[in-house]
């Protein structure tokens, strides 16, 4: 019985660790590490480490996920790629001319690769890392293949490794992905129970600018999950397990726009019911459902059956309960806020529907489940998209000349100053240079701290383990703790990546001697990356932020109009729909992004701060009340309701377009107010009719209510800018 109950626990430890996202990546790369490193050190072909472990480095980076032969076709053309780069590096290497010349526009090509989509931009970047890693070894070799040779099959190693991973255990990533969405989610529903504060003279500013930053994570993480699923249901190729994840998708998107919807001012709630528990009755709600989430998502990647909590259930019978108790009392002045507690109540119920049925998912077969695909298939499309992002408006384009005129003046200070191993000058640059300003100083200096670091700790590892075997066993390690950390902790990373490659080069004899070089070459690339996104091109997002909140109130507009066509039709859960909905909330992470990274920015290049903010919980609040009459909708029966339902929507769709032309600078100003007799209609028949009319009609009212703000905010902003610089609106819209 003890052995029995050893192996058990065994047994479950390791399902626990093998569902873990981060031990399994870095066990896969630890195998692909050791497939390099023991052939080497059992031939005693120690010359070969260096460049087959960077191939691995190099293969590893430019992996996204795909399905298995879009894995296929990535790995193809990764070769292809490496292949041209590091053979025309060797070929060009003792011809400066020709070599500063090459670089320049091999740089600029393999960076505008990104134009095409997310998965040829990491095989561009990892193309032009070969690239200078075969500028590092390439005066250790004599001939023109060895070099490029080993580490194209380190690379092929790392990508076959990859593709035999993925034949085995084909619903990994999705899983994986699904389960970082749910976890996400968790976090989103903790910062929304923090709105329900029963709390006289409580702002929930910060906390509704808080709400509307992370949904920039959640957004990115549904975009990315839908990328992955797309690509395993593409063309009806779809098992019952990526249908199931498909649907557990369709589940997260509908708890996501139900979790964004705002049924009332939570200012308002608070100072009315600031003698009540019912506020806090609702935010254990939804503190347990955020739990619940948590809990699905690690039933996802164990795949294990979800076990529902009955406290989540005992939460949402409390919060009836105190509901209808307040109900019960017949105040006149709670009747609006009582009414949208009810169907906040209806939108945290569904909720509770949807985790405790996740098992088998509530996602009707009738309904419309396609994904839009945005990734460029043909030949043809692919160059179109290259061509079109050809301009100075494109922000790829700026980033691939920032790029490719950095590197080739790192190549010019190499050869001016004779720097045998100067080539990490060209390394740091690649590492550090990035799109904005705000990141690429995010960069340096993370950089610059883990360089230092890496270096302090390897000069006494270098003199504790002298042996070859102890270096290659720390190779392993580092190596594996580099991709470990790479996306949580960079400057941890640049450590890890530091030492791995001081270890390698101890290999050829050289650990000691690459330590000032290594320290000096970070410093010089760091410089020149910082000047070269300070005065090459630069990308400041003050230039970009009127045309994101034009963009951002265009997309909420067009959700709009999807939700009102469906209170006459009827609920349909379409792709047009789902689009419309995803469009809005990527348009408002865009916008919170690009605001966060404008205040990482030199103080002269920021504009309008304190009420860019305001914008953006403006707009996040506009998103709200549509999800929450998107959450609710369904077919009005009324003829009048429905006169009056398209009557309001046509008034606030116009406002919208006004709002959004005042921030293109398409409008001139002032302009009219809204008309108060529709607010005035809003506002005292939203509480007669049915509940789902009064609801609607509530909501209406609401963004009603907040249009003379929003657009008084848009002439504030439009103002400002117009009165410190000239904003070139094509260029906004193009980047």
């Amino acid at each position: 019985m003890l052995r029995i109950s050893i192996i058990n626990s065994i047994s479950q430890t390791w399902h626990t660790w093998w569902a873990n996202e981060r031990f399994n990546y870095s066990l896969r790369t630890l195998i692909s590490l050791l497939g390099v490193v023991i052939p080497c050190w059992y031939f005693q072909a120690m010359d070969a480490v260096t460049p087959m472990v960077l191939g691995v480095i190099a293969a590893a980076l430019s992996e996204t996920e795909d399905s298995f032969g879009g894995k296929l076709r990535q790995t193809t053309m990764m070769l292809f790629c490496f292949a041209l780069a590091s053979f025309s590096i060797e070929y060009l290497f003792d011809r400066p001319w020709l070599f500063a010349a090459g670089l320049c526009i091999s740089s600029f090509g393999f960076i505008m690769l990104g134009a095409i989509g997310g998965r040829y931009a990491s095989i561009g970047f990892a193309s032009l890392l070969l690239a200078v890693y075969t500028m590092l070894g390439a005066h250790l070799t004599q001939d023109l293949l060895s070099q490029p040779v080993l580490l194209l099959l380190a690379a092929g190693w790392h990508r076959g490794l990859s593709l035999a991973w993925h034949a085995l255990w084909p619903n990994q990533s999705v899983q994986q992905g699904l389960a970082r969405v749910y976890r996400k989610l968790r976090v989103y529903l903790q910062l929304k129970a923090r709105l329900f504060e029963p709390v006289s003279g409580f702002s929930s500013h910060q906390r509704r600018l808080d709400l509307a930053r992370f949904n920039s994570e959640l957004v990115t993480e549904l975009n990315q999950t839908k990328d992955n699923l797309l690509n395993r249901v593409r063309q009806g190729r779809s098992g019952q397990a990526a249908y199931r994840f498909l649907k557990l998708y369709f589940v997260a998107q509908d708890i996501h726009e139900r979790a964004a919807s705002s049924h009332y001012r939570y200012d308002e709630l608070g100072e009315t019911f600031r003698h009540s528990d019912i506020l806090f009755r609702f935010q254990l709600l939804i503190n347990r459902q955020a739990g619940a989430c948590r809990k699905l998502a690690k039933a996802i990647l164990n795949r294990k059956r979800y076990e529902h909590d009955v406290e989540v259930t005992q939460a949402l019978d409390d919060a009836k309960q105190s509901l209808n108790y307040l109900r019960s009392q017949m105040n006149p002045e709670w009747r609006v806020q009582l009414a949208s507690l009810k169907f906040l109540l209806r939108n945290l119920s569904t909720i509770e529907h949807q985790l405790a049925n996740s098992n088998n998912p509530d996602v009707e077969t009738d309904n419309d489940i396609s994904l839009k695909d945005y990734e460029a298939h043909t030949l043809g499309e692919m160059w179109r998209r290259l061509w079109g992002a050809m301009t100075p408006k494109a922000q790829v384009f700026r980033h691939a000349v920032r790029l490719s005129l950095a590197l080739t003046l790192g190549y010019g200070i190499v050869q001016g100053l004779g720097l045998e191993r100067g080539y990490w000058i060209l390394l740091t640059v690649l590492f550090v240079c990035h799109p904005n300003f705000s990141a690429t100083r995010k960069r340096v200096s993370e950089r610059m701290a883990g360089t230092v670091a890496g270096l302090l700790i390897g000069v006494p590892l270098l003199y504790l383990f002298p042996g070859q075997e102890g270096q290659l066993v720390l190779m392993l390690i580092f190596g594996v703790a580099f991709f470990a950390t790479r996306t949580l902790h960079y400057g941890v990373a640049t450590t890890c990546i530091t030492l791995l490659v001081l270890l390698c080069f101890s290999q050829l004899g050289e650990g000691f001697a690459v330590i000032l070089p290594r320290l000096g070459d970070t410093l010089v690339g760091c410089l020149i990356a910082a000047l070269a996104v300070r005065y090459i091109l630069p990308d400041w997002q003050s230039r970009h932020l009127l045309g994101k909140m034009a963009a951002a109130v265009d997309a909420n507009r067009g959700y709009l109009s999807q939700v009102i066509a469906q209170y006459r039709i009827g609920k349909r859960d379409n792709l047009a729909y789902r689009s419309a909905r995803r469009a809005a909330h990527n348009r408002d992470s865009e916008l919170s992004a690009a605001i966060s990274s404008m205040l990482k920015e030199p103080g002269r290049f920021r504009k309008a701060e304190n009420e860019s903010f305001r914008m953006l919980v403006l707009n996040h609040a506009l998103l709200g009340y549509i999800s929450a009459l998107g959450a609710h909708r369904n077919r009005l029966g009324d003829h009048q309701v429905h006169l009056l339902v398209n009557q309001a929507h046509d008034s606030i769709y116009d406002r919208l377009v006004i709002v959004s032309q005042i921030l293109s600078h398409t409008v001139q100003l002032p302009i009219q107010e809204v008309e108060s007799g529709l607010e005035l209609r809003l506002g005292r028949l939203r509480d007669s009719g049915d509940d789902v009319t009064s609801m609607v009609l509530q909501q209406l009212f609401m963004i009603h209510r907040m249009l003379d703000e929003m657009t008084q905010l848009a002439m504030e902003i439009a103002g400002c800018d117009q009165r410190t610089s000239t904003v070139d609106t094509a260029e906004v819209n193009a980047s």
